[in-house]
């Protein structure tokens, strides 16, 4: 799919549980304050019930610098994450990215690959979408214009 070409329409509530991987045909791109981050044609993403997809970056396809910041989460199907600040020229966001060193089987794909958060980022893009970033504090889906559903991450949908 070409970068100006519209995004096809998606329903969150139509998204498989448990998740499924795939590749993103549309390049990435991440900015912060107006620097780059990273960009890719070769991302991935995650697709799972009620959540805005999340995606991946091939690490050689970041040019931010990722310092290695507190805390871990776990993931059933993806394992334990690791955080990152990101910074580039200066600028930093903490806690803005993160990565699985050695995620599930049904993952493996994911090593090597890092994911930021659209909240804590000037510009996220998927082809030439803006992103918003997934309702909440935890999630770190991008919300693209020709998604449709209820998104989980606002107040009283975390946890179902």
């Amino acid at each position: 799919m070409k970068d100006d070409a519209p995004l096809p329409p998606e329903n969150v509530q139509d998204y498989p549980c448990p998740p499924k991987i795939e590749p993103v045909l549309q390049v990435l791109r991440v900015e912060l304050q107006g620097l780059p981050v990273a960009q890719s044609a070769r991302g991935l993403r995650i697709l799972e019930t009620h959540h805005a997809p999340t995606y991946y970056f091939p690490r050689e396809d970041v040019f931010a610098v990722l310092d290695e910041a507190e805390g871990r989460s776990f993931c059933e199907w993806k394992g334990v994450a690791r955080y990152f600040d990101v910074v580039v020229d200066g600028a930093r966001a903490r806690r803005a990215a993160w990565s699985y060193d050695r995620p599930g089987d049904a993952f493996r794909q994911l090593g090597g690959y890092v994911a930021f958060y659209p909240g804590l980022m000037t510009a996220c893009h998927v082809g030439d979408a803006r992103v918003l970033p997934q309702p909440g504090d935890f999630y770190g889906g991008w919300v693209t214009p020709n998604l449709t559903g209820r998104i989980k991450g606002a107040p009283g949908t975390r946890h179902w």
